[in-house]
This record gives structure tokens, sequence and C-alpha cells, in this order.
């Protein structure tokens, strides 16, 4: 059967973006970047985004490119005497499952508020106890909660069976012109806001103060991270698109753009909401109270608050499918070349075993709360903590070493690839830093969120 591949450069660049941006570019970016020194963090950002996220991201495509398949089978085709890199293949695979297992659940609750805010169950003078009052309730209810996980992996798992091109590719292009246009219509409107230049400040002013509050050291780590695990690389999500795309283009200019439009929404959903929190006198808090608690505050009290709640949880809704969209067509996809069936076949057995596996994340809130998996964590966040502080960094530094190490594919052989097509080049000047210098970098990464 031939290969597919996407139907035009623009469907490769949104799909991969789509991976890539997802519920942590708007809950976790604003908030560390402003508790980290603003400005101060947002430079350190892009400048490992530059220097690590965007070297790894382009071995990710070239294995994926080169391959013409997903993980496991590419490094049978690429290295078949030496079955320990296979390893990390299914490792990869298990991430992608592991990964699924909870993040659709969090999807779950994107749709929720969306649906809430537009029947009107948030409205104008609610209590703060009121509105916190619902999520609670949400959590409490694993009928409620298990509806839309399960709606989350269903309708996935359709939209993937048809296809690359005519389910994930045509509807991801909606889904993120959409994302697109209503995060500037939201952004435009926080920024009219009364004291939204305060929240600008937080969020993007350098403050050396904070800087010295929690440590120079920190604020870097904090930076170092976040411009890793924000393209979600190491667990081949980004390999199998590279598998479908042409070699119209050379590599470092591609992952340019997908590392431009994560960063453009990151920065975006920013400017959304801390002129909004700002304006009514709230504190922006991390995780989940911030998107579910702070927020919703924010709408009740805002004119026109039903109406801009709706549209920021549509918006968070197609951010959190984009990203479960594309991990679900790398499941799928794995199972077509490592097991050679059909795109059927894949669909029906990996949408039973999401459905079944995501329950545990589901009753983790309320009939097994007292369930703990890894240490004292419930079971959302130990599925996290497996895949965020393990798969995903360890999992970037193999991929590097597959792609530089005379053990692996070689850096020469890398570098062919990557280059090939019109556009960015990349130099053969960098091998000493991909060999030495970010290896460690991502060790590092590696061995704090362990110890951590």
């Amino acid at each position: 059967m031939a290969r597919e591949s996407f139907n035009s450069r623009i469907g490769f660049i949104l799909v991969s973006a789509g991976c890539a941006i997802g519920i942590g570019n708007v809950w976790r970016f604003p908030y560390v970047a402003g508790e980290n020194g603003g400005g101060f963090f947002v430079l350190f950002y892009l400048l490992f985004l530059l220097i690590m996220g965007l070297p790894v991201l382009t071995m990710e495509l070239a294995v994926g490119r080169h391959t013409r398949k997903s993980a496991v089978s590419a490094y049978r085709v690429l290295k078949p005497e030496n079955k320990l890199w296979q390893l990390h293949g299914w490792a990869a695979l298990a991430g992608n499952i592991i990964l699924m297992l909870y993040y659709t659940t969090v999807s779950g609750w994107m749709m929720t508020y969306f649906f809430k805010f537009l029947q009107g169950e948030f409205y104008a003078g609610q209590s703060v106890e009121e509105v916190g009052g619902v999520f609670n309730s949400l959590l409490a209810s694993p009928l409620e909660m298990a509806f839309w996980t399960v709606l989350t992996i269903v309708l996935g798992f359709f939209v993937c069976s048809f296809g690359l091109q005519k389910g994930l590719e045509r509807v991801t292009k909606v889904m993120m012109g959409a994302l697109l246009v209503l995060i500037v219509v939201l952004a435009v409107h926080s920024l009219t806001l009364e004291r939204a230049a305060e929240g600008m400040k937080f969020f993007l002013m350098p403050n050396w103060d904070i800087v010295e509050h929690v440590g120079f050291g920190n604020m870097i780590t904090a930076a170092m991270n976040q411009a890793f695990f924000t393209l979600s690389l190491g667990i081949a999500s980004m390999e199998i698109f590279g598998s479908y795309m042409s070699k119209a283009h050379g590599l470092a200019g591609e992952s340019v753009r997908i590392c431009a439009l994560d960063t453009f929404v990151a920065i975006m959903a920013g400017m959304i909401i801390f002129p909004a929190c700002f304006a009514f006198g709230l504190r922006p808090d991390a995780g989940p109270s911030l998107i579910f608690i702070t927020l919703p505050n924010v709408f009740v009290n805002m004119s026109g608050g039903q109406l801009w709640g709706s549209l920021f949880f549509l918006f968070m809704t197609f951010a959190s499918l984009s990203t479960v969209l594309a991990v679900f067509e790398n499941i799928i996809a794995l199972f077509i070349d490592t097991f050679g069936w059909s795109r059927k076949k894949a669909v029906i057995f990996n949408g039973i075993l999401i459905l079944v596996g995501s329950m545990p994340c589901v009753l983790g809130f309320n009939e097994w709360s007292h369930v703990t998996l890894l240490g004292d964590r419930g079971i959302l966040d130990s599925e996290d903590f497996i895949v965020s502080n393990l798969l995903l960094p360890g999992g970037s530094l193999i991929y590097l070493l597959f792609c530089v190490s005379r053990y692996g594919w070689g850096f020469d052989n890398y570098l062919q690839e990557a280059n090939i097509g019109s556009g960015m080049k990349i130099s053969c000047r960098w091998k000493p830093y991909l060999q030495y210098v970010l290896p460690v970098m991502l060790f590092f990464i590696l061995a704090r969120g362990l110890i951590t």
C-alpha cells in the first residue's frame, strides 16, 4: 500500500503545530513566564527553543521522512542489526498511549466548559464559591466526566478513521484556522480592558526583582524545560508527520515555522489571560485552577462574559483536540506499520484500548481519589509524570544520540536528509555542539525532572 502524504505544505505545518500546541501552551507558559521574570524568561525561552527544541525536532522529522515509517519500523529500517534502538520505538508507542489516557480527560473538561458557558451555567453576579463549585461538581461526577472523555475519544478516532488527508488534515486545517482567529480576537479584547497594561507588564516586562527572588538558575531551568516540552518531542509524535511530508523543503525551515506558530499561540494566550485577570483584580494561578476557576470568575464579571467565556473555551477545545487528533494518528500509524494492520482495525482496537484505559483517570478524581501510584501522586499526575519527566526528555535524548552517533544513524546521514529541499540549511559546523553539548543539556533536563 502506498504511503499517505499531506495534501499541502500548509497542511503539514498546521497539523504538526497542532500537535505541539496544546493545553500546556495556555495554562503553563503564561504563568511560568510571569513567575520567572517576565521578559527575561521569554528571552531565554526563545533562545533554548532555538538551540535545543529546534535541532531535536529536525531529527524526529528526518528519521520519519527518510524511512516513511513510524517509530518502531523506522529503527528497523535504519539500524536493523541493532535491536536496542527499537526499544525506544516501543517506548514511544507506550508514551503516546499513556498520554492519551489522561489528556483526553482534560480535553473533555475544555469541551464541557464550552457548553456550560454556551448554556448560561455561568452568569453575571455569580459568586467565587459558585464558580469554583462548578468545577468541583464536575470532578465529583464520574458519569459527567466519563461522557465528555468518551465523546472526545470517539470523535478523535472517527476523524482519524478517514485517513490522513480526508480526516486529520482536513479537520485540523479548519480547527487551527479557527483557533488562530479566536486567539487574536480574544487577545485584542483583553488588551482593551481596564488595567490591561498591568497584566502585560507582569507577563512580558523584564523584572530582575522576580528573577532574584526565584533564582537566576531556577529561571534558566524553567525556560529550558518550557522550550523543550512545548514541542512534544521524544515519543515520535513529530516523526510520524515527517513520514508523511514531501522532500520539497528543508527540515530546518519547516521546523522554524512549527516553532514560530507554537510560540505565537503561547504568547497570545498570555495576552488573553494576564490583562483579563489584572482587570478584575485576580492574580493568575497555575494549573487547572487558572483555567477552570480564575478565568471563569473573570468572565462572569465581564461585560458580555458569556460570549467571551464561550469563545475562550472553544479556543481551548480546538487547542486540545488538535493534539488529540495528532497523537491518535501517531498511534494508528504505529500499529499499521508495526503489525501490518488495516486502518480500520487499528482505529477500532485503539479506540477500545483508550476508552477503557482512560477510565482510571476519570475515576481518580472521585471514586478512586484515594488511589496513588507514584509516591503521593494521583492517577492523572502519575501518568503525566511518566510521560513528561521520563519519556519526553529520555526519548529526545535517544533521538539525538541516534542521529549524531556512529552507533546509530550517524550525523552525516541525518544532515543529508535534513538539508534535502529548498530553504534554510543546517551547517556541518553544528556537529560538535549536537554531539557533545546538547546531550548534556537534555540529560540535565531528564535528571532534574526525575529527581524533582
